[in-house]
């Protein structure tokens, strides 16, 4: 299951973490956020124990978003020893975020 990430959270959990971190910072009201939902879930499933899989809701968690300069959603931020090394804006495909997230292993 995919994890919950937070303004609270985010360094413990995705910056301090020594795994890839995939986030996919979402709303509620976002159609295509809602869309690519089961895909990450998909995506945590798959990666459990291996890579980090979780989602920021971007109206609960303000400053985080405004960190990596969030404006449009869905946005998938690939974090890896708390640097971003990749990312998707907008819906894709469950091969291209796997295809990313291999080659950030």
């Amino acid at each position: 299951m995919a994890l919950e990430f937070t303004d609270a959270n985010f360094q413990s959990n995705v910056l301090d973490s020594d795994k890839l971190t995939v986030v996919d910072f979402w709303a509620e009201w976002c159609g295509p956020c809602r869309a690519i939902g089961p895909v990450i879930e998909e995506l945590a499933k798959d990666y459990d124990g291996k890579v980090n899989i979780g989602k920021v809701n971007v109206d609960n968690n303000p400053q985080v978003s405004m960190n990596y300069g969030i404006t449009s959603i869905p946005a998938i931020l690939f974090i890896k020893n708390g640097q971003v090394v990749d990312k998707q804006v907008g819906a894709a495909p469950k091969a291209v975020l796997d295809k990313k997230i291999q080659a950030n292993l």
